[in-house]
């Protein structure tokens, strides 16, 4: 063990972080490959634990909020979240466990790597932020198009919505916007068109840009007529939500800006810690080997 303080405390600090980041990947790991092995019985499992009058939640869990779980139950919403939460919780295990072992082991190696990777994650993040501010207008205009492709291609209406649309319907619901700049996207949205002449109704726009009544979770319209024909008065058909999420962004400047400090903060510690540890074991066993 390296016999600076300093060290030491670098070493259990990082042992401490990164243990608590590989039981929460870990568990995310486990759950995605649940999800992508065998979604059936996750689902029913789920509605079993939330809906059965012998379950201990049952009597928190009122009707809306089982219309609710229902929904993001759906096989297409598992499917795609299990390989979502797969990659996010490999991809969080290989660091952290690099991160523990190196410093319980006192591991030269494995302290450099992780911190070579955390250089890498750190490098990433500051040519992204610095390639927005400067290229503002082409990632405003790159980003726009990678939303409304999403709309286009995945968005639908109607029972077995995909995570793509819940995703969409939970954004415009809670954000009161439509579409990424407008209720028009929904024109080039082929699945939502497709649905809604099936459907026969003369649908223009999806529950979730009208003006919502209740739990906006649920989608209910305090206008029903809004679906077929949307208004100012009756819906958000002509606030786009990029637009919307740039002025929320704009208004909570001060908060963005302390999140970014305090994720890059914690990253730079972790950096630091992880070299400086490198060089503690470095020196000891220099000493030893001279001694």
């Amino acid at each position: 063990m390296a016999a600076d303080c300093g060290a030491n405390c670098a070493r259990w600090l990082l042992c401490l972080a990164n243990f608590i980041f590989i039981c929460v990947s870990t568990g995310v790991l486990i759950v995605g490959t649940w999800l992508a092995a065998d979604k059936a019985s996750f689902v029913n499992l789920t509605l079993n634990v939330t809906t059965s009058k012998d379950s201990p939640v049952s009597p928190f869990v009122g009707e809306d909020a089982e219309k609710i779980l229902k929904e993001f139950v759906e096989p297409a919403v598992i499917e795609q979240a299990a390989y979502i939460l797969i990659a996010a919780g490999a991809f969080i295990l290989i660091i952290s466990f690099l991160g523990y072992c190196g410093a319980i082991k006192e591991s030269r190696v494995l302290l450099t790597a992780y911190g070579i990777f955390l250089i890498i994650i750190f490098a990433l993040q500051i040519t992204l932020i610095l390639l927005c501010t400067l290229y503002k207008s082409q990632a405003d205009h790159h980003s726009k198009g990678f939303l409304k492709s999403t709309l286009s291609k995945y968005y639908t209406t109607g029972d077995n919505k995909d995570a793509v649309t819940l995703s969409w319907d939970l954004i415009m619901a809670q954000m009161s916007c439509c579409g990424v700049d407008g209720y028009e996207d929904f024109r080039t949205a082929r699945l939502f068109v497709e649905k809604s002449s099936a459907e026969g109704l003369g649908r223009q726009v999806p529950e979730s840009c009208c003006i919502l009544t209740g739990d906006h979770l649920l989608l209910n319209p305090a206008d029903p007529s809004c679906i077929i024909s949307p208004t100012q008065s009756n819906s958000y058909l002509s606030t786009g939500c990029y637009t919307k999420f740039s002025f929320m962004v704009t208004e909570n400047l001060n908060l963005v800006i302390g999140a970014v400090v305090v994720v890059a903060a914690t990253q730079m510690l972790a950096i630091i810690f992880s070299f400086c540890l490198c060089r503690a074991v470095g020196q000891e066993r220099d000493y030893y080997y001279k001694y």
